[in-house]
């Protein structure tokens, strides 16, 4: 879709363009403030693809995350909604990865020609080289998310197989790998990185899945007074995506809050953590892309961030 590249560049402008407001000429580029470095879902923003790699229909999305700010390889992060009786059509990357998830409703999945119907909480990867695609067959629109890690940082592309997946014939059972997020499937887990409390948590997928330098996704429940402490990474670089709930999250010092459909940049070598200061569940997904494939590391920092205010 090159309304994609459009977006990113759009994206990348006004991110540097707010960063200058305000400065003297030739003075230092000063970082935008926290609250303007959160990626914030807006289905106001949403644009219209219609017929996406020759796909039937249309599909509403957003560039919420603009990878060109991290220095690893994550490309992109993708939300939106498939519209009834619409698809992203069969296609195939031979530079980048991507993982589709379905928040809501249902879809059929298509990953080297086969496909089966998923529900709500589906996690499928599209690893280099596999064909994929998308449909929605029902009646009503399914939420939907694309995460992409590039080989080669910043190298987009895609060749279009013709096909708009409408009418593929069904497995019973997915011939392809599949998670789902759910919180069933969360462990307890005590002081993460020294954090204050108990949380709940789960690694849905591990670097071993992927041929790019793509680390992991964690499924996370913060519940209510709880933290994953202040910490910092020197060889991968973090994502939070919340997915419900509300919480404050601290970044090289500055506190802001964020909510549902938020994404929290965490950058080589910046500290970082988050707190849950309310009596709800806070839930997220964490998504890492390592500097070299299965390197990973984490400096823990010894602050709950329990006294943080924005």
């Amino acid at each position: 879709m090159s309304s994609l590249r459009v977006t990113t560049f759009l994206l990348v402008t006004g991110l540097l363009t707010l960063s200058q407001t305000g400065q003297q000429k030739g003075a230092p580029k000063a970082s935008p403030s926290l609250p303007l470095r959160i990626f914030r879902t807006d289905p106001a923003r949403y644009q219209n693809a219609v017929k996406a790699h020759s796909g039937a229909g249309s599909l509403r999305y957003m560039i919420l995350v603009d990878g060109s700010i991290f220095n690893t390889n994550l490309l992109f992060i993708h939300r939106g909604v498939l519209a009834p009786h619409s698809s992203i059509g069969h296609h195939i990357h031979r530079q980048i990865e991507e993982m589709y998830v379905i928040f809501d409703n249902r879809a059929r999945f298509t990953v080297n020609g086969r496909t089966s119907e998923l529900g709500a909480g589906a996690m499928v990867p599209c690893l280099m080289g596999s064909s994929h695609g998308i449909y929605n067959p029902t009646d009503r629109e399914t939420q939907w998310m694309n995460i992409g890690v590039a080989a080669v940082k910043g190298k987009y592309d895609a060749e279009d197989l013709k096909d708009d997946l409408v009418n593929t014939r069904l497995d019973p059972q997915p011939q392809f790998a599949v998670e789902w997020i759910d919180r069933k499937l969360l462990k307890p887990t005590m002081n993460v990185h020294k954090g204050k409390g108990t949380l709940l948590f789960r690694r849905i997928w591990s670097h071993e899945t992927f041929k790019s330098n793509w680390g992991f996704i964690d499924h996370v429940v913060v519940p209510g007074g709880s933290s994953i402490g202040y910490h910092r990474h020197d060889l991968h670089e973090e994502c939070y995506l919340i997915v419900a709930g509300r919480g404050r999250v601290t970044v090289d010092g500055e506190t802001a809050e964020v909510g549902p459909g938020n994404a929290i940049p965490c950058l080589l070598h910046q500290s970082h953590g988050i707190y849950n200061h309310t009596d709800q569940d806070l839930e997220l997904l964490n998504i890492a892309v390592s500097r070299e494939k299965g390197n990973f590391d984490a400096t823990d920092l010894g602050n709950d961030l329990t006294p943080r205010n924005p």
